[in-house]
């Protein structure tokens, strides 16, 4: 699968050529004028490596590093900072905030890509580590809330893919109906335990022929087994 990369700028001619020039060295590109835009959009596909401006016209690119570095599903996309402002302060700012890099305006192109590819090597065993293979044909990016069967993304809930994730986290363990309810819902839990098995139902029949894996114990609940 290609490397997915999102934009954030507000000037159409250098989200335009930074565009050119990463589809040229391979990776899938995405492009974005404002923050909110970009907000709303990863709130359902998280991308590889977000390059940020830090001068947009709604929030400022610091904030939306800031507010993404403190939410665990978002924290560890790296981010390259792509701005005017070249003074010193600026740059340790947006570092200390998380960013991975920083590149000034008038920037070359080859020097971005290059600072791209060299980002994403860094972040590449940390993302490996939060990666949950399943048999040789299902995977979890635990970080990007993403699952894939035999290559394939699977469009699935926050709440098919939390159950997924627990029981790919702890193969073999067997848990019941309520113990699963706690871990979605804690305390604020207000539905059946029978909701359960509406999701496992779900759960299996978006990952074909994966949901194998998921077993049903009688009278107990589900685990996860290869």
């Amino acid at each position: 699968m290609k490397r997915f990369i999102a934009i954030v700028d507000d000037e159409p001619d250098i989200l335009e050529l930074v565009s050119i020039h990463l589809e040229k060295a391979g990776f899938e590109v995405k492009t974005f004028e404002d923050g909110e835009t970009l907000l709303r959009f990863i709130d359902s596909q998280i991308p590889d490596l977000i390059i940020l401006d830090l001068m947009l016209p709604d929030i400022g690119g610091l904030d939306i590093c800031k507010n993404l570095k403190k939410q665990e599903r978002f924290a560890s996309i790296p981010i390259i900072m792509l701005t005017a402002k070249g003074e010193e302060v600026d740059r340790v700012l947006g570092l200390e905030l998380g960013a991975d890099d920083y590149v000034t305006k008038p920037f070359s192109p080859r020097e971005l890509v290059a600072r791209s590819k060299a980002v994403l090597r860094r972040t590449e065993h940390k993302k490996e580590v939060n990666t949950i293979k399943i048999g040789d044909i299902l995977v979890l990016y635990l970080h990007r809330y993403e699952v894939t069967v035999k290559g394939k993304k699977v469009d699935l809930t926050t709440t098919e893919f939390k159950i997924l994730r627990m029981l790919a986290e702890r193969r073999n363990w067997v848990f019941t109906r309520d113990q699963i309810l706690d871990y979605l819902w804690g305390e604020e839990k207000a539905v059946l335990d029978r909701t359960v098995d509406v999701h496992i139902k779900n759960l299996r029949e978006k990952i074909g022929e994966a949901g194998r894996f998921i077993k049903n114990i009688r009278g107990v609940g589900y685990k996860l087994e290869v």
